[in-house]
């Protein structure tokens, strides 16, 4: 606990706020911070792009970054696309694989947007939706009995961002690979809270956000994309950066990764991704894992506690983020109350995910609390007491 402790010091807006949010944006820790105004101070420069001395340097960072993400999810670096979300990452799969008419895609009822809309915005493309259960899990017999000849893709959230449900993506993984069909996991929830292991789990494609478990900035993430199905994929993006050369009408594309990269990164982002990804190394993230659990478990047990406030998740299987409305009042007005009142941040609304809020007959949505590893349980301590003050005001 003591480790954790020290943790919380390199988050200073934690001195005046209880940060609960995370599984919207995470805080950025000072350490991060601090390599990315070294960047800017020291060697701010584009990459790939000069043989001078900062523009090198510049350049090795972004590159051994790479090599990080990586290492982090026992991957390949030429198999690492730097992407400025976890929704950019999507798109490149959405967009690049080559449908036809009659196709079908499995997603599930739980989806966040960005792993439902682009799948929707493809006019000819079929949506097929497995149902999560009463625990908000997927049982992975249902997806396989929804997959036909026409099935091509199986694209699956791995933690859901509205009631924090793990998803057995290892067996959902087998199921794709049985049928020789494609496999996207969204892991929006997941990296920076639990191990990830792409040998074992073996997507075709795994998207990550900079922003959230990971501890890193805004406006960074990457996707894991397979090689010799990215040698493939159509490219949506391109222009500096993306070819190696240009004779009259053709054009020579860069290899993979590269290709896919098109125009100035966010080089400084990138960098403090990277220094993130030390940052967790150095906690392990085993010992995040087991102590966002405890949390969760006091978290989701203080608020069930409290009369007059229903609570969505199953305690048996639910990951730094916990659901619920209180009775009678707008989940809006609840989450402005708690922050004018005793400076709680919290997540109001739908989440980016209406089918999920839809699948609760929730009409208004709900309020999220999410944790990561710098909060405590005195955060959780006065949450309680602000939900229960909230909840005796009808």
């Amino acid at each position: 606990m003591r480790k954790f402790k020290e943790v919380r010091q390199d988050f200073p807006i934690l001195n005046e706020f209880i940060y609960l949010d995370s599984a919207s944006t995470s805080l950025t820790p000072i350490p991060v911070i601090e390599v990315m105004n070294d960047y800017y101070c020291n060697y701010n420069s584009n990459t790939g792009r000069g043989n001078y001395r900062i523009a090198i340097k510049s350049s090795d960072k972004l590159e051994n970054a790479r090599v990080k993400i990586a290492e982090f999810i026992n991957g390949n670096p030429d198999e690492i696309v730097f992407t400025k979300n976890t929704t950019e990452a999507i798109n490149i799969v959405v967009n690049g694989l080559n449908f036809k008419k009659g196709d079908n895609v499995i997603v599930s009822n739980i989806e966040h947007h960005s792993n439902l809309v682009p799948w929707l915005n493809l006019g000819d493309l079929k949506l097929k939706i497995a149902k999560v259960d009463d625990s908000y899990t997927i049982d992975p017999e249902d997806v396989n009995d929804l997959i036909d000849e026409n099935t091509k893709l199986i694209a699956i959230t791995h933690i859901s961002n509205v009631f924090g449900s793990k998803q057995d993506i290892d067996e959902i993984s087998k199921i794709a690979k049985e049928n020789n069909l494609l496999f996207l996991v969204d892991a929006a929830q997941s990296a920076g809270y639990l191990p990830i292991d792409i040998n074992k789990i073996k997507p075709d494609f795994m998207a990550f956000p900079g922003h959230k478990g990971l501890l890193g900035p805004v406006g960074t993430g990457f996707l894991y994309l397979k090689k010799e199905i990215a040698e493939n994929l159509m490219l949506k993006n391109l222009g500096g950066g993306t070819v190696t050369n240009i004779e009259g009408n053709k054009f020579t594309l860069e290899d993979v990764p590269y290709r896919f990269e098109g125009g100035t990164q966010n080089i400084s982002g990138i960098i403090g991704l990277s220094k993130a990804m030390d940052y967790i190394n150095n906690i392990k993230i085993e010992s995040i894992e087991k102590y966002c659990s405890k949390l969760t478990e006091e978290l989701y047990e203080k608020i069930y506690s409290i009369d007059n406030i229903e609570v969505y998740g199953n305690p048996n299987n639910i990951h730094h983020t916990v659901s619920f409305n209180v009775k009678g009042l707008n989940p809006y007005d609840v989450s402005k109350i708690l922050d004018e009142t005793s400076n709680i941040c919290l997540r109001s609304g739908f989440h980016c995910s209406i089918p999920s809020l839809r699948s609760i007959n929730s009409e208004n949505g709900t309020i999220r609390a999410s944790i990561h590893c710098y909060n405590n349980f005195e955060d959780i301590k006065k949450l309680y007491d602000g939900l229960k003050l909230i909840s005796q005001l009808k």
